[in-house]
C-alpha cells in the first residue's frame, strides 16, 4: 500500500499518474483541509474536490481545478444583484452540487471523512481519500500586517501580495482523521506529493500525531519537489518560500523535508543540484517531473515506485 500526502493541482496530477501504474485500491491519499472555507453558506473543500475531479477525469484541464464544461449561471445571477464582493470566489453550477451535498451531510452530523467517502463513491474514485482531520482547521495568512483566510489570499488577492506569516488555526485541537495514522503505519511506501510545502503539506503535518508518524517512516518516504528550476510550476510556492525565508530551490525543499523523507525526486533541470540535495541528508533521484499530461504523470509515478527510489533510500 502507498500513502500519499496531497494538496492542490500538483498532487492531483501525481495521484492520477499513480492510478495508471498501480492498483488504485492500494493507494491512500491524506488530503489537506486547511484550505476549506465556508462561503455562501456552503462548506467548500478545494483540495479534496480537485483531487476527486482529477481522478474522475472530470477536471477543467485549462485551470486544473473545477469541472470541465462548467457553466456559471448562479454566479452571474448573484453578481447581477450588484454585490461584486459576493462573487469573488466563483462556484460553477455543477460544482455547486458537490458543495450542497457536503454541507447538508455535515449539518446532519456526518463527519467530513464519511462525506468524502460518499462523494468519491459517487465519482467512482478507486483510491481512498482521507481528510487530514475531521476537526475544524484553518490556514491563515498574514499580509500587510493583517491576518486573512487562505482563500481570500489565494483567490481574492490572486496570491500576489507578500506573505508575512502563516498560521494554522485549530491545529492544537485537531485530531488525525479516521484511518490516517493506521494507514501511515501499514504503508509499504509513503509519498509527499509535489505540493506547496508551506500551505498544502504544512497543514497536514501540523495535525498532532501526523508529523511524528511520518518521521518514524522516513526511510520509506519519497518526496517529489514542487520547485523546478527555481520556480513553482503553478501557484505561489516559490515566492511564498522566499518571503518566509526559505531558499527557492530543490535544496531549500530538501532542508524542509529531510526529517520526513529519505529521498527527494528532482527534475532534470536541477540535476546540477543533486549533490547539494544529498548534502542535506536526502538521496536525490533525477528524472522528468513536469506532468504535462497523463503519460508524463505515469512516468513520474513509476519513478516514485521504482527500486531506484526505494532501495537507495533504505541504504
Amino acid at each position: 500500500m502507498l500513502v500519499a500526502f496531497a494538496g492542490g493541482v500538483g498532487a492531483a496530477r501525481m495521484l492520477r499518474g499513480l492510478v495508471d501504474v498501480m492498483d488504485p485500491a492500494e493507494i491512500v491519499a491524506v488530503v489537506n483541509t486547511g484550505d476549506d472555507v465556508v462561503l455562501h453558506g456552503l462548506h467548500i473543500s478545494p483540495d479534496l474536490d480537485t483531487v476527486t475531479y482529477t481522478l474522475a477525469d472530470a477536471i477543467n484541464p485549462d485551470t486544473g481545478w473545477g469541472l470541465a464544461g462548467e457553466s456559471w449561471a448562479a454566479m452571474e445571477s448573484l453578481a447581477a444583484y450588484g454585490d461584486g464582493q459576493a462573487a469573488w470566489f466563483r462556484l460553477g453550477d455543477r460544482d455547486l452540487g458537490t458543495h450542497l451535498y457536503r454541507t447538508n451531510r455535515l449539518a446532519a452530523g456526518a463527519p467530513l471523512s464519511q462525506v468524502t467517502a460518499e462523494i468519491t463513491q459517487r465519482w467512482g474514485i478507486g483510491i481512498k481519500l482521507l481528510p487530514m482531520s475531521d476537526d475544524p482547521f484553518e490556514t491563515r495568512i498574514t499580509v500587510a500586517g493583517h491576518e486573512i483566510g487562505f482563500q481570500e489570499y489565494f483567490v481574492g488577492l490572486h496570491h500576489e501580495v507578500a506573505v508575512e506569516a502563516v498560521a494554522f488555526r485549530g491545529a492544537a485541537q485537531a485530531r488525525p482523521g479516521p484511518g490516517v495514522l493506521a494507514a501511515i503505519d501499514r504503508a509499504e511506501r509513503l509519498l509527499i506529493c509535489p505540493s506547496n510545502p508551506i500551505v498544502s503539506i504544512g497543514p497536514i503535518l501540523a495535525v498532532p500525531g501526523i508529523r511524528p508518524a511520518l518521521e518514524a517512516r522516513r526511510a520509506d518516504t519519497v518526496a517529489v519537489s514542487p520547485i523546478v528550476g527555481g520556480r513553482a510550476l503553478k501557484g505561489p510556492a516559490d515566492h511564498m518560500l522566499a518571503e518566509l525565508g526559505h531558499e527557492v530551490s530543490v535544496v531549500g525543499v530538501a532542508r524542509l523535508y529531510a526529517p520526513l523523507a529519505a529521498t527527494l525526486v528532482i527534475d532534470e533541470a536541477d540535476a546540477g543540484l543533486a549533490g547539494a540535495v544529498e548534502a542535506e541528508g536526502m538521496v536525490a533521484v533525477v528524472t522528468a517531473t513536469v506532468m504535462t499530461g497523463p503519460a508524463e504523470a505515469a512516468a513520474l509515478a513509476r519513478t516514485v515506485l521504482s527500486d531506484q527510489a526505494g532501495e537507495r533510500a533504505a541504504s
